[in-house]
C-alpha cells in the first residue's frame, strides 16, 4: 500500500495524532490529519493542551488551505513556548534575547571604546619620543606597561558604561 502527503495508506486509514489523542475516528476530511501525522504525538499534545481542540478546529477553518500550515507552525511553536514558561510563553524568549543582545552591545562598545583608547596612546606616546609605532625600542607599547614596575589601569570602566548607557544612537 502507498502512502500519501498525509502519512496516510491508501485503503487503510492511519489515525492522525489529533484523532488518536481525542479518541475519535479520523475522516478523510480531518482537519488536522494534514498537519499532526501520527509519527508525532507531542505535536498535537500541546497544542491542545495550550488552544485546545475546538478553537484549533475553527482557526483552521476559518482560514484559506494555502495558510494553514504556517498558523499551525506558529501555534505549535507557541505552545511549545507555553509549555515551558506558561506565563509569559514567546514573550519571555524574546525578552531574553533582548536582555542579552543589549549585554553584548554594551561589550561591544567598551572593547571599541578600549581599542579606541589603546590607539590614542599609543599616537600620543610615538608622537612624544618621535618613534615609529612598530619600532623595537617603542615604551609606549601595552605590553611594555604591564611588564614595567608600575601597574596603571589601561582603561576605565566607568567612562565606556557611562558612554554605552547614554549613547544609544549608536545602535539605532
Amino acid at each position: 500500500m502507498k502512502e500519501g502527503m498525509s502519512g496516510r495508506k491508501h485503503g487503510a486509514v492511519t489515525p492522525c495524532a489529533a484523532c488518536k489523542l481525542l479518541r475519535r475516528k479520523c475522516g478523510q476530511d480531518c482537519v488536522f490529519a494534514p498537519y499532526f501525522p501520527a509519527n508525532e504525538p507531542h505535536k498535537f499534545a500541546n497544542v491542545h493542551k495550550v488552544f485546545g481542540a475546538s478553537n484549533v478546529n475553527k482557526m483552521l477553518q476559518d482560514l484559506p488551505m494555502h495558510q494553514r500550515g504556517d498558523a499551525v507552525s506558529s501555534m505549535v511553536y507557541e505552545a511549545n513556548a507555553r509549555v515551558r514558561d506558561p506565563v509569559y510563553g514567546c514573550v519571555g524568549t524574546i525578552s531574553s534575547l533582548q536582555q542579552h543582545i543589549h549585554m553584548l552591545q554594551t561589550q561591544l562598545a567598551q572593547a571599541q571604546a578600549e581599542v579606541v583608547h589603546l590607539k590614542a596612546r599609543q599616537t600620543r606616546c610615538n608622537s612624544n619620543l618621535g618613534l615609529s609605532p612598530n619600532s623595537p625600542t617603542n615604551s609606549c607599547s601595552p605590553s611594555s606597561k604591564i611588564m614595567g614596575s608600575y601597574a596603571k589601569p589601561i582603561f576605565d570602566m566607568d567612562m565606556v558604561v557611562d558612554h554605552a548607557i547614554y549613547s544609544d544612537s549608536i545602535w539605532s
